[in-house]
């Protein structure tokens, strides 16, 4: 039985680059797909159909799985630029725990998702919903941090969060089903706020937006 001082038990502190670890593997598995087994992809891609019949193993293995080159690269550029940062604060070992804890349950979503708008037979793949989980951990950790989209817009983080979010929902609303893909992003984003919350004991809307919480003007 889960109580919270198991779920909060830390793991001990270790540095062995698991962001570049999880980079490796991510285009290993792909170079492996595309030039030595293709079946990899029917293996691995989360298929909610497949997934009713058993092979529940789709839930992580599609974090690993990408449609093409360029699907691979602006993942893994995402991984490049914020995993190392929020690995630097977590520790590695409770970086990975994080990066697979939040891709699977956002493809746990993304299977009830998909069942619910008559997509079962739609492969999810690729670690969006990982990569947008350590997205709003780094606003989380840096909510001061600028970052400049498309090298030329300088955003804070947290507005950058929210910016994607609003999008993101956007983006669902006006597609149906070629949208529901969105909502494995969102998902990253929420289970990673729930992470911080049941496993780290922070509040991450206090960091992303603390004047939520200390008004600058007094309330009559």
């Amino acid at each position: 039985m889960f109580t919270r001082s198991s779920i909060r038990r830390p793991l001990p502190y270790s540095a062995w680059h698991a962001s570049f670890w999880l980079i490796g593997v991510n285009a290993l598995v792909f170079f492996l797909m595309y030039f030595a087994l293709p079946e990899l992809y029917g293996w691995f891609a989360m298929v909610p159909s497949l997934v009713s019949r058993g092979w529940v193993w789709q839930f992580v293995t599609y974090l690993f799985i990408h449609g093409g080159i360029s699907h691979l690269f602006f993942n893994m550029l995402g991984l490049f630029f914020f995993g190392p940062y929020v690995e630097r604060e977590m520790g590695s070992s409770e970086f990975l725990l994080f990066y697979l804890v939040t891709g699977t349950l956002a493809g746990v979503f993304s299977f009830f998702a998909y069942s619910v708008f008559g997509a079962s037979q739609v492969p999810l793949v690729g670690a969006s919903g990982a990569i947008y989980a350590i997205l709003l951990a780094f606003a989380a950790y840096n909510p001061n941090a600028v970052i400049y989209v498309y090298g030329l817009l300088p955003v804070r983080a947290p507005w950058l969060v929210l910016g994607y979010s609003v999008m993101e929902l956007g983006s669902h609303f006006l597609s149906f089903r070629g949208g529901v893909a969105h909502l494995t992003h969102l998902a990253g984003f929420a289970f990673a706020a729930l992470y911080f919350a049941f496993r780290l004991g922070m509040n991450p809307i206090r960091r992303l937006f603390p004047s939520l919480y200390h008004p600058r003007f007094p309330r009559n």
